[in-house]
């Protein structure tokens, strides 16, 4: 079984209800209890023209990294999302694996640690709640460290529960 850290965001619709439904999928799947992060609020970033609710999730499963990307992306479309979304463009869910264990993946369609997470505060800082131990794997910085380099974006921690 692996600790694995999904990002979770929603801009369309009724974005609290999708981070909802996201909590839910990811009990479902979690073979322990999860742990979540707070809910953010932060800007866009690229096309995506309305505001994000961010947050993360730690599950533990024993399902390998590809067939959990298989749910997760199932799940999404379930729940509106496009298949082929525009990249950063505006979306219902988005669930992103972050971290699986400590596997480092470059694949084709599956890249852990996720590629772009350390420069996107809208992931480190609900991911700093739940996992503040975090070193990357690649880099060996904390996440401490990653917090201080990432681009500035406008982003604010809500009281909402997800």
């Amino acid at each position: 079984m692996e600790t694995v850290i999904v990002a979770v965001g929603s801009n369309l619709g009724n974005r609290l209800e999708n981070l909802h439904k996201a909590g839910i999928f990811l009990e479902k799947i979690s073979e322990v209890p999860i742990k979540k992060s707070s809910v953010w609020e932060s800007e866009p970033v690229g096309a995506a023209k309305y505001t994000f609710y961010n947050s993360a999730a730690r599950i533990s499963t024993s399902k390998p990294p590809n067939l959990l990307l298989k749910l997760l992306k199932e799940f999404e479309q379930i729940c509106g999302r496009e298949e082929n979304p525009e990249r950063w463009g505006p979306r219902v869910l988005d669930l992103d694996i972050i971290r699986y264990g400590n596997l480092v993946i470059e694949e084709e369609n599956l890249i852990i640690p996720h590629p772009e997470y350390r420069q996107r505060l809208f992931v480190l800082l609900p991911m700093n709640e739940i996992d503040d131990n975090w070193v990357d794997i690649n880099s060996d910085k904390p996440i401490s460290l990653m917090l201080k380099e990432a681009s500035e974006i406008e982003i604010n921690k809500t009281n909402l529960r997800w």
